[in-house]
């Protein structure tokens, strides 16, 4: 990463970008999500230290720009096509912007890299995390439990705008368990809950 393309320059673009609070904090949710598995990516490739950090913070930055143009762009001819072109012209890495492409299943681009395939598994799980915390009568992500989570998706009344489809694809493309997948992705939120208001 360089320092004009660094997580902290992702989340400002996010924000200046974006209105919503709840949109605000699924880019934050992503992002640590997709972090967490750009950490583990980099362990089992024997990265360490600053080497082993800025891997997973190209992970962070997917997460965080995945949505950026979405309040602004919802439509399926401008998400995410407006923010990838304007990333693109400020210089932003591909593999960035070939995750972000990925991530929207009518792109026609496929999650192929890890760090495509982390994005993919990403969005749609770390929005249902948020949901499951927010029915606790604490609003806490620290409540939320993988069996409890996996109950949940089985009542297609909850939640019902998450694509369960992509989650349980998302898990398979990581070659996880859906409840590994599922504890991983929880781990992650609950270890920066305070950064995602859970």
């Amino acid at each position: 990463m360089t320092p004009n393309h660094n997580a902290a320059q992702a989340e400002a673009l996010l924000r200046e970008w974006t209105a919503s609070e709840s949109l605000i904090k699924h880019g934050l949710s992503v992002a640590r999500c997709t972090e967490s598995y750009g950490l583990r990516e980099a362990a089992r490739l024997g990265l360490q230290g600053d080497e082993a950090a800025n891997f997973a913070e190209v992970y962070r930055c997917a997460g965080l720009l995945h949505d950026m143009d979405y309040e602004r762009h919802p439509s399926l001819d401008e998400h995410p096509f407006v923010g990838v072109a304007y990333l693109r012209e400020h210089g932003w890495p591909n593999e960035i912007l070939q995750a972000i492409l990925a991530h929207a299943d009518y792109s026609g681009v496929t999650p192929d890299t890890h760090l495509e395939r982390a994005l993919f598994a990403c969005d749609e799980l770390s929005g249902f995390l948020t949901a499951c915390a927010l029915v606790k009568p604490s609003r806490s992500i620290a409540e939320v439990e993988v069996a409890g989570v996996r109950k949940k998706l089985k009542d297609k009344a909850f939640a019902r705008a998450v694509k369960r489809d992509d989650i349980l694809r998302g898990a398979d493309l990581l070659n996880l368990s859906v409840e590994e997948h599922i504890g991983h992705c929880l781990l992650a939120m609950q270890q920066h809950a305070a950064e995602l208001g859970l």
